[in-house]
């Protein structure tokens, strides 16, 4: 049993950020990587527990420096950095099931803490088929096109409450009730690690019988940035190798043959 634990930073339990800089950089920014590590860290020893001979921990936030990684389970495997191409880095159809540690509601999700695309100064949406898509479904189509489908998530109610929605048979723990962007009645940080495990623990076993989420080509994108510069110099290319149209100053759009084509 192989599992890829993908770790981002606004979802962990008592994470907030700051009014008008989202998470920012800030006292709270530094406790969300305490945080994040910790939560990562309680689902991986859950999977070695439950007989898993593999665990990679993926640092997904940001440039992807973040985590404490001193903290982690030494037998984990730490991906971390950017510069590498796609998401989910060496991950293959070998892997049994992904799941995602401190993860978000997507942009335009009312009452979501820190709710966001990708970038919160940079996107408006996401949009594929003509749906709004954020970071859970974005991620767990790119693992479902390796055939890896998603076994658990913690973040604030909104994301769960998101993530159920789209992946049938998913197991998932709430860290915090969302009140607004900026704030939330959280869930004790340890109390929510200790959940974290004995959920993962118990999910397991049942991986086997998971779907991966898919969402087949070709792929419809619209793509609404924040900034007209941003939409103008933005390199996307469709499926027939031709930049994505321009349908107004902060639009791209095109047709892809799947999410990994995004990245």
């Amino acid at each position: 049993m192989k599992f890829y634990i993908a770790v981002d930073c606004e979802g962990p339990a008592c994470v907030v950020g700051e009014p008008g800089k989202g998470l920012g950089s800030g006292e709270n920014y530094r406790f969300a990587c305490l945080q994040a590590t910790r939560e990562a860290n309680a689902a991986a020893r859950a999977l070695f527990d439950a007989g898993a001979q593999e665990v990679v921990v993926w640092d997904a936030h940001g440039t992807g420096v973040n985590l404490q990684y001193d903290l982690l389970d030494p037998r984990c495997r730490i991906l971390l950095g950017s510069g590498h191409r796609g998401r989910f880095a060496g991950m293959d159809k070998s892997y049994t099931a992904v799941l995602f540690i401190g993860y978000h509601a997507r942009e335009n999700t009312s009452r979501a803490v820190l709710a966001h695309t990708f970038c919160s100064t940079a996107f408006q949406y996401y949009k594929l088929d003509g749906k709004e898509a954020g970071e859970l479904a974005i991620d767990a189509a790119y693992a479902g096109e390796l055939g890896v489908p998603v076994l658990f998530c913690a973040g604030d109610d909104a994301c769960v409450a998101e993530a159920r929605a789209l992946f049938p048979g998913l197991a998932a723990v709430v860290t915090k009730e969302a009140l607004s962007w900026t704030s939330a009645l959280s869930r004790h940080p340890q109390a929510v690690c200790d959940d974290i495990y004995r959920t993962v623990r118990a999910a397991v076993p049942g991986a086997g019988t998971l779907v991966p989420y898919c969402m087949p080509g070709p792929l419809s994108v619209e793509i609404r940035y924040k900034r007209m510069e941003d939409a103008a110099r933005a390199a996307l290319t469709d499926r027939n190798g031709h930049p994505f149209a321009q349908p107004d100053p902060f639009t791209r759009s095109g047709v892809v043959d799947g999410v990994s084509a995004l990245f």
